[in-house]
């Protein structure tokens, strides 16, 4: 079962998450908004060494605490790997007092009904176990709304308690993540669809279960407050869904109990080039300036 001191952190302590869980898609981008080029590794492994290297940087640095970061989402190759020597989850748990989670979902099927839906997880059990093994608290997965189709969002919606399910009966925490593109023109639409559906996910789950949810930031502040305020939903955290750092915070202020988890925007700003002085001052402006957001 969850762990009861990490389970109080989530519910309530003041701070945000930290995504740092880019997959193999999206690793190269990470990589490249550090300062470190396509051309200076060669294939996956070395790709994935320097992403772990940037996390571990991340991790370590004296601003990244529990303190203001009360969660961190991870890629499943960062938690198969160690920091200092540590399984990645415990070192964020045992040394820094992150709570940990784990990204579960493989990517995201072709668009249809003007949604992408996620791939299939045969292995989400498996996945499930050894993320217990690690003391992972939870984890997360992501779909996107690129409409504000019904008949699309309801089958998104579905698709993500579905999973959720079964996640729960491991004793881990899920946090769905229906991610509403924040470019598309019928953006407002799509929420009050999404929020319909997502309030009727949530009254079907079972008495004593309970979810976190994780969404773009809204077109109307405040949108989300039935979802915060309902008996079933432990958290609800804000993706940076590509707005830069300022402008993810300011619209984080703007909506009340809703928290960051931000993953370029939190990055934003770092370089494999910079001192350790550097690099530690710049994630620790970031950490407070996240953490004033979401603090509102």
């Amino acid at each position: 079962m969850t762990d009861k001191a990490q389970a109080d952190q989530m519910r309530s302590a003041t701070g945000f998450i930290a995504a740092l869980d880019q997959s193999g898609g999206s690793t190269p981008k990470a990589l490249a908004q550090y300062g470190v080029a396509e051309n200076e590794y060669s294939g996956e492994a070395e790709m994935f060494d320097m992403v772990h290297a940037m996390r571990s940087r991340i991790v370590k640095s004296p601003a990244f605490s529990g303190e203001k970061v009360i969660g961190a989402i991870l890629f499943e190759m960062t938690m198969d790997r160690e920091i200092d020597g540590i399984p990645s989850a415990r070192f964020l748990w045992e040394q820094r007092g992150v709570v940990p989670f784990l990204k579960v979902d493989k990517g995201l099927e072709e668009a249809s009904n003007g949604v992408r839906l996620m791939k299939p997880i045969p292995t989400l059990d498996t996945m499930c176990e050894r993320a217990v093994g690690h003391g992972v608290f939870g984890t997360k997965m992501r779909s996107v709304i690129d409409a504000a189709n019904a008949a699309g969002i309801r089958a998104n919606v579905a698709q993500q308690f579905q999973y959720g399910e079964q996640i729960m009966r491991h004793g881990l925490m899920p946090i769905l993540e229906p991610e509403v593109t924040i470019s598309i023109s019928d953006k407002a639409e799509a929420e009050n669809i999404l929020m319909d559906e997502l309030l009727s996910g949530l009254d079907a789950l079972p008495e004593g279960q309970e979810v976190m949810l994780k969404l773009s930031l809204p077109t109307v502040a405040n949108h989300y407050k039935p979802l915060i305020d309902h008996p079933k939903v432990m958290r609800v955290v804000a993706l940076s869904g590509g707005y830069g750092r300022d402008e993810a915070n300011a619209l984080l202020e703007q909506n009340h109990g809703m928290i960051a988890s931000f993953s370029r925007a939190l990055a934003e700003g770092l370089s494999a080039q910079q001192s350790d002085a550097e690099f530690d001052a710049t994630i620790a402006a970031s950490i407070d300036s996240i953490f004033r957001a979401s603090s509102t």
